[in-house]
């Protein structure tokens, strides 16, 4: 069960903390501590080691140097405390696999998850986590008939079903329309704001999360930031850090970002324009 509030173990803590392969360095003395309930947004351009943030934390790549915890303990993997939102990805019609199968995946060791032992307390976490993404009437459903929104809600209850102190969430906005952004995004929310879940919420699309953000991690080059909104989303800010002139710019509430030399950068494209209006984005951040 999620720990009552007075426990107030950091979720995550990352001691400088060294991510290299070979010469090339992503982080470097990254002092990172992400206290419950905190909403966390993991920014940058393709490349700046923010999946490989959540690989670390997942216990699936080991820093170079440095420590890693969730809820005081190093990481590892099939960690109960843990729960992860992928990328969504539309399935084929025909995988024979049903909406709640799917969400049941997340206690039966597949990937990040961990098996529970009974049928009836499988069958009761399963129906909650469903019930907690709104997903009653789908979730019988071939999975592969559903919409990409309706996919991506029972990925939320599939992470959701272990009841983690903490969701990592990697690009779960992509290739969403602007609704289903804002669905997810508010989903990803109430479980933080009901649960005092944290949130470590990679993103290309900063404006759908942007009034629900309370620090930014922004990784560019090896160089890094950690603040509020306020104090990281600035011209100047993103100038040190791509090392040129680049203008964050406010319109209508939502941030640009001109000057990167991205050509999907972490804020601009993706999240300065509406869908339709700009540069399409369907792809994976390798790193």
């Amino acid at each position: 069960m999620t720990p009552p509030p007075s426990d107030r173990t950091p979720t995550v803590e990352l001691r400088d903390a060294r991510l290299a392969f070979g010469d090339r360095v992503l982080w470097d003395g990254l002092d990172l501590v992400v206290e419950p309930g905190e909403f966390l947004a993991v920014l940058g351009p393709n490349g700046a080691g923010k999946t490989s943030l959540l690989k670390v934390l997942l216990g699936q790549l080991p820093l170079t140097s440095g420590t890693a915890t969730i809820a005081g303990q190093p990481v590892r993997t099939g960690n109960s405390h843990v729960g992860y939102v992928p990328q969504q990805k539309s399935l084929d019609e025909g995988v024979p696999l049903r909406g709640r199968d799917l969400v049941g995946l997340g206690m039966d060791g597949h990937r990040w998850g961990t098996g529970l032992r009974t049928r009836r307390r499988r069958r009761v976490a399963v129906d909650d986590a469903i019930a907690q993404v709104g997903a009653e009437t789908y979730a019988g459903a071939p999975i592969g008939t559903l919409s990409g929104g309706e996919q991506q809600r029972l990925r939320i209850a599939q992470a959701l079903v272990g009841d983690p102190r903490v969701l990592l969430c990697d690009e779960p906005l992509l290739s969403l329309d602007l609704a289903n952004q804002h669905l997810v995004s508010a989903l990803i929310d109430r479980r933080r704001r009901d649960h005092d879940t944290s949130v470590l919420f990679v993103t290309h699309e900063i404006n759908p999360i942007l009034p629900l953000v309370d620090r930014v991690l922004y990784l560019v080059d090896g160089q890094f930031r950690i603040g509020t909104p306020a104090e990281v989303m600035t011209s100047q800010v993103l100038s040190e850090l791509y090392r040129t002139d680049v203008e964050v710019l406010e319109m209508r509430g939502r941030l640009v970002v001109v000057g990167t030399g991205d050509a999907i950068d972490a804020l601009g494209s993706a999240g300065g324009l509406r869908p339709g209006e700009g540069v399409h984005h369907d792809h994976e951040d390798h790193e």
